[in-house]
């Protein structure tokens, strides 16, 4: 019980009730907790469908659904802290692959994930739909491995009409 309401405090968006939108990049609003089964390997799974950001060239909006899964060790990115970093990139102008990227190592450096992955679905903008993903396993453990195999694996079937 102590230790619930320690980590309620340090949780500081979750339960507030004057939510700030921050419209510029910001890494400093995500927020973790402890992982209460560190023994375990489970995958925790984000969908984010309402991803927005700029693109640096031309200012147009970019939307996409983000999907992230990872494997938690000893800390957990909390969901609300989560929602207001992604938020966060609305007003930020990057390509889609570079906010993939700077999303999975965010989250490395506030938890140190066993595992994670981050998968970018973008909408077409000019007859085009990017999706990219990237990932990583915690050097010198199997998820090092897992990460190699997934990169190597994935997505390998092209893209129909039907499965978008």
């Amino acid at each position: 019980m102590e230790s619930d309401k320690r980590e309620r405090g340090s949780l500081t968006q979750l339960g507030s009730q004057g939510t700030k939108y921050a419209t510029d990049y910001d890494p400093s609003l995500l927020e973790s907790f402890d992982n209460k089964h560190p023994g375990n390997d489970y995958f925790v799974k984000f969908n984010c469908p309402e991803f927005t950001s700029l693109c640096p060239i031309t200012g147009q909006p970019d939307f996409a659904t983000i999907y992230i899964s990872y494997v938690p060790d000893v800390k957990m990115v909390e969901s609300k802290s989560l929602k207001l970093y992604l938020f966060s990139f609305r007003n930020h102008g990057d390509f889609h692959e570079d906010c993939v990227n700077k999303i999975m190592k965010d989250l490395i450096a506030l938890m140190d994930p066993k595992y994670i992955e981050v998968w970018g679905k973008f909408t077409p903008r000019g007859g085009i739909s990017i999706d990219p993903y990237c990932n990583y396993g915690k050097k010198g453990t199997k998820w090092e491995e897992v990460a190699f195999d997934r990169l190597a694996h994935h997505d390998m079937y092209p893209e129909k009409v039907d499965n978008r």
